[in-house]
């Protein structure tokens, strides 16, 4: 499939939020909210990370990669900025996983830590879904989530996504093929 709208152009505005791909122009803010980060809180929080090979050469050539991405469509990637004050809280992105008769992606998203638990998550996810279907075109988006990140299953619910199945054995991390759960949301619900 081909998307008629150049989606790195894409900006979304919320209540507190804004939604856009990331610039060259935002390094020093994004360099600033990862280094910001606390200390892990659970095994699905990276935490604080060595950001010392983060130059801006190194984060221009990210962009880069994320414009060719986008422009392919095998990823979309979105940064959060609060409104008010234009600070980076994190980052969704969108997988295509297939187009034709299935228009399916899938979500990712994450939140700096020192950002929690004050709705944001839910804001952005929220309007990153309108995004999917509005200007990428997606029919269905799916979260594939850990059985033990009862945050965010609990965020998916939350943004009106619907519990579907276990995966078994779907993606290979800490080591090991593990089980997903699987949320859903269809553009006609």
């Amino acid at each position: 499939m081909v998307i008629t709208e150049n989606t790195f152009d894409i900006v979304s505005e919320t209540e507190r939020l804004v939604i856009r791909p990331l610039k060259k122009s935002d390094y020093k803010d994004w360099l600033t909210e990862f280094e910001n980060r606390a200390p892990s809180q659970h095994r699905h929080d990276k935490g604080k990370m060595d950001m010392s090979q983060c130059t801006q050469v190194w984060f221009n050539n990210l962009i880069d990669k994320h414009q060719d991405l986008a422009i392919t469509d095998i990823a979309h990637m979105f940064a959060v900025f609060r409104k008010e004050d234009g600070v980076h809280l994190g980052m969704v992105d969108f997988s295509t996983l297939s187009r034709g008769d299935f228009q399916w992606g899938r979500i990712g998203y994450s939140i700096h830590n020192q950002y929690w638990r004050k709705g944001y998550a839910k804001e952005a996810v929220k309007e990153a879904i309108n995004i999917a279907f509005n200007n990428l075109k997606f029919h269905r988006i799916e979260a594939h989530i850990n059985l033990d990140n009862t945050a965010s299953f609990n965020l998916a619910k939350g943004v009106g996504m619907e519990y579907e199945c276990i995966r078994k054995g779907f993606i290979f991390e800490f080591g090991e093929w593990t089980d997903n759960l699987v949320y859903f949301k269809n553009s006609f619900e």
